[in-house]
């Protein structure tokens, strides 16, 4: 028996398409996504943006005090901040050894909330003690900063100040506003958050005071964007093609080209159609009866009359003189001529009702065999 069930190639041809789609939109989402993520990463407390967790605000307010702010996003651009403020938005993208490097480099150092191992890098002696709500709050220090601000939106990350660290802020035992003077050393400042410097809150309390005078004590102000993108932030650290020896990128290279090539050479290619001889020889009586099978099978009696019916026309037709395709009129003259049969029973017998059961069909075949016969014999 054979089976009519779609094989495993049809059904792959007929979802290729589909799927094919399917991955391609599911790879736009994701690149979508991965981009318009990165842009909202980038958008908080960016000197640029409007946006309510942006600090354009500040930055505006900064400059019309005359203070020059260039923000910059590589780390080898923020080693430019020789003798000026350096405010680091996202300072857990930096290595410890880096944030050092650009501390010794600054008059004034400013991170917004830091809770890596850099903290204890650029502070050492302080410690992150957890997470706090963000809120309004009194400094309660005399940080000359926090004293003209007053009361002022805080909270974030919580540090432990270490010796010679002054602490404002306060939330329990520790402190959400952490700062060392400078001296010989530069001036150090932790922030557990962002949130009185941004666009949305800058105008609350004394949030704006802060600002200013934490960030305009100097002439310019380098406000830092690090991007974890920045090759220069990745120290030792190499990428997986770059882990991959240089003999096995060569090798996949010579397996892809082999691979398409024996795709091009296995691909099915339209042509014109070549006869092949069958590689059995299969009898006409055998073929005659698979098809008679099938007609019985399927219960086309009419089918089968209609067939035995045109081959019977067409046989006897140049045996009475004429083409095959002659109309039914003169081929049924011919033949009641030729036989001596009546017209109507030529007509009934070659153009009649198809049988409706199949000894009727039987009837049909030995009529016309019949009238082959005495075509034959006159």
């Amino acid at each position: 028996m054979t089976s009519i069930s779609p094989s495993a190639e049809k059904l792959w041809r007929a979802a290729k398409k589909p799927l094919i789609i399917l991955a391609v939109l599911l790879a736009g989402v994701l690149a979508l996504v991965i981009i318009r993520g990165d842009e909202g990463a980038r958008e908080e407390l960016h000197p640029d943006s409007y946006a309510p967790d942006g600090g354009r605000a500040l930055a505006q307010l900064l400059r019309g005090q005359g203070v020059r702010v260039d923000q910059v996003d590589t780390f080898d651009e923020a080693r430019s901040a020789t003798g000026a403020t350096l405010l680091i938005a996202r300072p857990d993208l930096l290595p410890p050894e880096r944030l050092v490097e650009l501390r010794d480099r600054a008059r004034q150092l400013v991170l917004v909330g830091a809770q890596g191992p850099g903290v204890g890098a650029v502070l050492p002696g302080t410690e992150v003690a957890g997470i706090t709500e963000v809120q309004n709050r009194q400094p309660e220090c005399p940080l000359s900063a926090a004293v003209a601000a007053a009361e002022a939106t805080s909270g974030g990350v919580r540090y432990e100040p270490g010796d010679g660290v002054l602490s404002c802020y306060p939330d329990g035992e520790a402190a959400t506003l952490v700062q060392r003077f400078g001296g010989p050393l530069t001036t150090v400042t932790l922030l557990g958050t962002s949130a009185p410097l941004t666009n949305a809150r800058l105008a609350e309390a004394g949030n704006a005071a802060l600002g200013m005078r934490v960030l305009g004590a100097n002439e310019r102000l380098v406000w830092y964007l690090p991007s974890a993108t920045d090759a220069a932030l990745r120290g030792d650290e190499k990428s997986f093609t770059e882990l991959v020896p240089a003999g096995l990128k060569f090798g996949l290279v010579q397996l892809f080209v082999a691979a398409v090539v024996l795709a091009l050479w296995r691909a099915r290619r339209l042509g014109r159609v070549v006869h092949e001889p069958l590689p059995v020889v299969v009898r006409a009586a055998e073929t005659v009866e698979g098809r008679a099978r099938l007609y019985r099978r399927s219960g086309a009696a009419a089918h089968a009359a209609g067939t035995l019916r045109h081959a019977a026309r067409t046989r006897l037709a140049p045996r009475v003189g004429l083409a095959p395709d002659v109309e039914p009129p003169a081929l049924i003259g011919a033949l009641a001529a030729r036989t001596g049969r009546p017209g109507a029973q030529v007509h009934a017998l070659l153009y009649g009702p198809p049988p409706d059961h199949d000894p009727a069909l039987v009837r049909l075949a030995d009529e016309l065999d019949r009238l082959e016969k005495e075509v034959d014999d006159r």
